[in-house]
């Protein structure tokens, strides 16, 4: 099968029937639903500009275990090469749609399982390697969207999975059988699931022996029997049945449509299922798909904030005030916040590395220093297109009030800026600027891939501060400090 288009993409999803529902209701068909229509249209994108000959190199690969063209979210990463043309696609697709498109997940999902398996074979003598290839050759040959599923409900945090009062509050194996396994819980967050093809669970955390019903990874279809989505709401999320104005974004949305996803005792056949009970892995495997993901975040929100700085930079010369210096002065700090996100997200990707099982990976300390930049500077280059759009970013009135004859020239006249450019255009943009700069953008920034103690406590043990203490030590003259080691390590 050659790779989809975006139109054959959105007509695929009519081929399943996943149980979602939104607002108390059941959604019907994912392709045609006005709801989840800007999700589908941004995930599309990524389908779209794979046949879009100025894009073909990174958009596009060549599979390893099949020498046939592919879309590069079914990818799994061959040089350093790769590793930057993955950033690349990301800050392309998010300049393309302001948004999130969603595929990242499932393409970090194959490529840790990729690596781990590997591992684990070598130690245990299993064949969830050969699995996971035969699992990536049906992704590539029909061109699937794969979600992936890692963060659980987890309920109280202060305990390990097997602890809790409800053990279901992470996901586990409960049944083994000699056709495949059945397991039971949920996955939270997970992002574009409902207009995906496939879900890969993977587990949250490190596991200890008592937890190893919950180290289990396996991939289903989304419609596959005991597989409910609860989908989650969004700032603004029913401006979409309104008109286009008041959305901002009515196209591509803004961040991933996340849904709950529960898991009511689904069969997973034994070829399908990538670990099960190998405890002692769940660390690695969660490490190496973090590495991957938090690698993203310089490619993707830098793409979306490239339309934020591009709206601020509209709505001042809509404002009439695009010389000012203050406002030349913002532009050009939000340009240096997102380009040093960049910076760091090309950073980790040339200094990835060969893993043994061939595929490469990014460098673990700067992608977690990449995604740590992420949760705070996309809140300050908001804060600075809120302040230089004005007031009119949060008190525009509805688009129906711009739409009713009775408030139309009202609107018109009184929300006019420069004169040569038409009130509509100054409405969408300040409806723009409010879908990136406040809403859900944000918290997604801040906990997608993990929230920043995560990214600290991987930047520390990364970091190698005993190399930095002797080369201190070192320039400072001190030879060794052979008291306060004595002392040190009869503490220990």
């Amino acid at each position: 099968m050659e790779m989809m288009n975006g139109k054959e993409y959105i007509e695929s999803l009519r081929k399943y029937r996943p149980r979602i529902y939104f607002m108390g209701k059941r959604i019907d068909s994912v392709a045609d639903d006005p709801i989840l229509a800007p999700h589908v249209n941004a995930a599309a994108m990524t389908y779209e500009l794979a046949h879009d000959p100025r894009y073909a190199e990174i958009m596009t690969a060549t599979s390893h275990l099949t020498g046939e063209k592919i879309n590069r979210f079914t990818h799994i990463h061959q040089s350093t090469d790769d590793l930057v043309k993955k950033v690349r696609m990301m800050r392309l697709l998010g300049r393309k749609t302001g948004s999130c498109f969603q595929r990242c997940v499932g393409l970090d999902a194959i490529n840790a399982l990729y690596i781990t398996t590997y591992d684990v074979d070598q130690k245990y003598g299993t064949d969830y390697h050969e699995r996971v290839k035969e699992y990536i050759r049906y992704v590539q040959k029909n061109d699937l969207m794969v979600a992936g599923a890692m963060t659980d409900v987890k309920g109280d945090r202060s305990l390990r999975p097997h602890q809790q009062a409800d053990p279901d509050l992470y996901l586990r194996v409960v049944e083994r059988r000699g056709d495949g396994i059945v397991v039971r819980g949920a996955k939270a967050h997970i992002t574009g699931v409902a207009n995906s093809h496939e879900i890969i669970a993977l587990p949250t955390r490190a596991m200890g022996e008592e937890d190893k019903d919950y180290a289990v990874a396996f991939a289903v279809p989304v419609d596959a029997e005991g597989v409910t989505m609860i989908f989650g709401r969004q700032t603004n999320d029913l401006r979409r049945l309104d008109g286009d104005i008041d959305c901002g974004n009515a196209k591509y949305a803004t961040v991933g449509g996340e849904a709950l996803v529960v898991f009511d005792d689904v069969f997973v056949p034994w070829e399908r299922v990538f670990m099960c009970g190998e405890y002692d892995f769940t660390s690695e495997l969660v490490e190496t798909f973090a590495t991957f993901h938090r690698q993203n975040y310089g490619g993707c929100k830098v793409g979306v904030a490239d339309v934020l700085i591009g709206a601020s930079a509209c709505i001042a010369e809509y404002n009439g005030v695009e010389g000012a210096s203050h406002i030349v002065d913002k532009l050009t700090e939000m340009i240096h916040m997102a380009e040093t996100c960049w910076c760091c997200s090309l950073a980790c990707s040339y200094e990835g590395f060969k893993t043994p099982s061939g595929a490469y990976m990014p460098n673990l300390l700067l992608a977690n220093v990449t995604k740590l930049n992420i949760t705070r500077l996309p809140y300050e280059w908001s804060r600075l297109s809120q302040d230089l759009a004005g007031g009119f970013v949060i008190t525009t009135p509805s688009e129906l009030d711009y739409r009713n004859p009775e408030t139309r020239e009202m609107v018109e006249k009184y929300l006019k800026g420069r004169a040569e450019i038409p009130t509509e255009h100054r409405l969408r943009m300040f409806r723009l600027i409010e879908n990136l700069s406040i809403g859900a953008e944000l918290p997604e920034s801040m906990h997608g891939a993990g929230s920043p103690a995560a990214q600290k406590i991987m930047i520390w043990r990364r970091s190698n501060i005993d190399m930095k203490k002797e080369e201190a030590k070192r320039i400072a003259g001190i030879k060794r400090d052979e008291d306060f080691e004595r002392v040190r390590g009869n503490q220990k």
